[in-house]
């Protein structure tokens, strides 16, 4: 007789015997352990809001102070207040509390605070080749800056550098040069917290299996614990999108990277080129552009890889009217990229920066009282207009997380709204 065919009037009853239950646990056991393995989620950390890459002979100690005063020199010279910011990029001005004077007065304290988030030290294409003695000369110098900069407080949260590529023609130089940089980090005090590294110019599986080689053999060398040296994998190539057998690449890449990727990079004008695209129409908002970051999109989604965008290379100089018609690009594609959720992306010169982080604030900001709310009827099963899922609770908790890494909102104004703290937001997010 099958289990609750006889059934106490009070006693929920069930027909299926508790071995059904076991084995097709059993079964789905390796599927679980897989899931878990492939799909770890978000891995809780603050991701930067962009990327700037400064080639390797043009670091040093003063590079990061440099491109702040840079870009508040052309803020105060091109939008020295809220309502000319608002005119340029189309920002609601509003009475003196409006948000056009919640973003200029932000986005000035971030350039005086905090002026670079992530910077990567190019000995890549901003670059090029040089004699040996060089590469190894500036590589070395840019570990002990690197190291002088931690200890004394005025690193950025998240540096490190992108080495040349895994093809051949310069493959004993890129790892040369990644050796060199490491090696002297750890002699100058150790590695940085927030240090990264970017693997360029990725087109097969193989490239990124050696970097994983690459980095478990220093690993050993150096007695560092297994798994420290993680690394971006930077999508430049059709080949990283689709490969040769007609089927997606990127998956294949973040399986070979054996856990160590930590981010995807579009790389906007390689990428063009290589399908083609002419000079006057490579772009981040290009078709071929979008089709290749949705492929890494669905590809990273889950698996604590994140993504980032790439960079326009229209630089905001000149006269005043030709500096504003760049601003307008950037803050343009920034607000693009963060819609359709690709939360950093590349910044090529110092006078980008007061857009990058217009766009990044607008957009925290805009969305701070709806989300705020939406979040504390779900949290409050209170209803709304808006009926949410655990999934868009997530997305909500996320947004509010990632405003207030940048600087976008403060802690107390989304505890005011929200009645939550950092840990339940985290929480919430699953991280």
């Amino acid at each position: 007789m099958a289990q609750g065919s006889s059934r106490a009037a009070d006693t929920a009853g069930t027909t299926l015997a508790d071995a059904v239950r076991a084995d097709i646990g059993a079964s789905l056991a390796a599927t679980d352990s897989e899931l878990a393995r492939r799909y770890p989620g978000d891995p809780g950390t603050r991701q930067p809001v962009h990327t700037v890459y400064v080639p390797a002979d043009a670091f040093t100690a003063r590079t990061v102070r440099d491109w702040g005063d840079q870009a508040l020199a052309a803020l105060d010279a091109h939008a020295p207040d809220a309502a000319a910011l608002a005119a340029v990029v189309g920002l609601p001005a509003g009475p003196p509390t409006g948000l056009a004077a919640e973003v200029h007065d932000r986005v000035r304290a971030k350039l005086v605070r905090e002026p670079v988030e992530d910077l990567r030290i190019d000995f890549e294409d901003g670059y090029g080749p040089r004699p040996d003695a060089e590469e190894d000369a500036a590589a070395v110098a840019a570990a002990r800056t690197v190291s002088a900069a931690v200890a004394d407080g005025s690193a950025p949260p998240y540096l490190g550098i992108r080495m040349k590529c895994m093809e051949a023609a310069v493959r004993d130089r890129g790892i040369r040069t990644l050796d060199l940089f490491l090696t002297t980090l750890l002699d100058g005090g150790g590695l940085p917290g927030g240090l990264l590294l970017t693997l360029p110019k990725v087109t097969f599986p193989a490239q990124v299996t050696a970097m994983v080689r690459l980095c478990e053999e220093f690993e050993k060398a150096a007695g560092l614990p297994a798994g420290r040296l993680g690394f971006e994998i930077q999508i430049e190539t059709t080949q990283a999108i689709l490969g040769p057998d007609g089927t997606a690449t990127v998956p294949r890449l973040i399986d070979a990277a054996q856990g160590r990727a930590t981010g995807l990079h579009y790389g906007t004008f390689d990428y063009s080129a290589a399908c083609g695209v002419s000079a006057a129409h490579q772009s981040m908002d290009h078709p071929v552009a979008d089709h290749a970051k949705a492929v890494m999109q669905v590809a990273a989604a889950g698996t604590g890889v994140r993504l980032s965008d790439g960079s326009t290379n229209v630089l905001p100089v000149g006269p005043a009217e030709q500096v504003h018609d760049a601003w307008r690009l950037h803050y343009g594609l920034v607000r693009r990229s963060l819609a359709r959720a690709y939360y950093q992306g590349w910044d090529m010169h110092p006078a980008h920066l007061p857009t990058r982080y217009a766009a990044v604030y607008a957009f925290y900001r805009e969305g701070l009282d709806a989300s705020a709310t939406r979040l504390a009827s779900y949290v409050a099963k209170a209803g709304g207009d808006v009926m949410d899922e655990p999934a868009t609770a997530r997305a909500l908790s996320g947004y509010l997380l990632r405003g207030l890494d940048c600087g976008a909102v403060d802690a107390e104004e989304v505890t005011e709204r929200t009645g939550l703290g950092r840990a339940d937001l985290d929480a919430l997010a699953g991280r």
